[in-house]
């Protein structure tokens, strides 16, 4: 059984992975039409900045955060300032740095599913008149929904480890900033915390487990459904 705290940090963790992906959905999906449909100079430029957190150090994107959107960094100066809105050391800056690790992910599995649209659907659905959002709302999206729901379902899970960028710029809170894999750290460094941290790490393996199970499942499901 978990302590009070410890369910604490296991309910943040949730809340602040759901929120990330709430946060992130709508760019990776506008994102992902932009890489997947249009060409344009700078194209390639934006593609590779998009992934970026895919492959540099987690501690380094935390620190970029510090510097943006820092209480003196150029967007956080400007948030804090205007709407009294501070992000670093708080929930909603841990809900940024997940949603910036978990950008990349997101992406490329909406992205491979645009891709997967049969571009002919679209070309017989143009013929008979149906304009660009048209063609968006009733094929590419509803073809394309097993990436965006297997997208979605896979970033929460990866929100449910983020740690580099999280403590670096949003720190280890108890009850604020304090998320599971944070939890387990600061039971790792505490006399007579293993026990604590092999809780939270089951904790956290049982629920890494249930949403990739929930992903596969999920994309199964709607392939059969529209036939792909």
């Amino acid at each position: 059984m978990l302590s009070e705290e410890e369910w604490q940090a296991v309910r943040l963790t949730l809340e602040v992975a759901a929120r990330a992906v709430l946060l992130t959905l709508p760019f990776s999906l506008i994102l992902a039409f932009v890489l997947a449909r249009l060409r344009f100079p700078g194209r390639a430029v934006l593609d590779t900045l998009v992934h970026l957190p895919m492959v540099l150090p987690p501690v380094v994107v935390g620190w970029l955060l510090l510097l943006l959107f820092g209480r003196h960094g150029p967007i956080g100066a400007w948030l804090d300032g205007w709407f009294g809105i501070r992000l670093v050391f708080t929930k909603n800056g841990a809900t940024l740095a997940c949603a910036v690790m978990i950008l990349p992910l997101m992406l490329r599995a909406i992205r491979q599913s645009l891709d997967a649209v049969d571009p002919g659907l679209e070309q017989a659905a143009r013929t008979l008149g149906a304009g660009p959002l048209d063609r968006l709302l009733t094929i590419t999206l509803p073809l394309a929904a097993p990436g965006v729901l297997v997208g979605a379902v896979v970033g929460m899970a990866a929100s449910l480890g983020e740690f580099g960028a999280v403590i670096t710029f949003a720190a280890n809170i108890p009850g604020e900033t304090q998320t599971l894999p944070l939890a387990i750290y600061s039971a790792l460094q505490s006399p007579g915390g293993d026990e604590v941290a092999a809780r939270l790490s089951l904790m956290s393996i049982a629920l890494a487990i249930m949403f990739l199970f929930a992903a596969d499942a999920l994309g199964r499901r709607l392939r059969a459904r529209i036939g792909r």
